[in-house]
């Protein structure tokens, strides 16, 4: 059975940094592509981010130089580092393994003062 916990968000003040968790099991993680996605209230859900098998990287325009993806096969977990945090940051941040098109149920970021 495929599971995907994320954990880490919270209220954050403008500026400010957290680090977004996502443990997978039930799958070979290692070989799977994962993504952060996020949906903000009232709006679509929108890509974050992708880390590949092999580690590359890709990042939407709108977090790029703030936000980085990684992962550690070891613990089959996969991370967003968000940096300077900005209020339309604010959203439900979820992630996503591509290989079985599974979500997770999401964890909410809020970015206010």
């Amino acid at each position: 059975q495929v599971q995907l916990v994320e954990s880490g968000g919270g209220l954050v003040q403008p500026g400010g940094s957290l680090r977004l968790s996502c443990a997978a099991s039930g799958t070979l993680f290692s070989t799977s592509t994962m993504g952060w996605f996020r949906q903000a209230p009232g709006k679509v859900r929108e890509w974050v981010a992708t880390i590949r098998s092999n580690g590359d990287t890709s990042s939407a325009d709108s977090v790029k130089g703030r936000f980085t993806i990684s992962r550690d096969n070891a613990k089959n977990t996969v991370y967003l580092q968000m940096n300077s945090l900005k209020p339309e940051d604010t959203a439900v941040y979820y992630c996503k393994n591509y290989a079985v098109n599974f979500w997770g149920k999401g964890t909410l970021v809020t970015v206010s003062t």
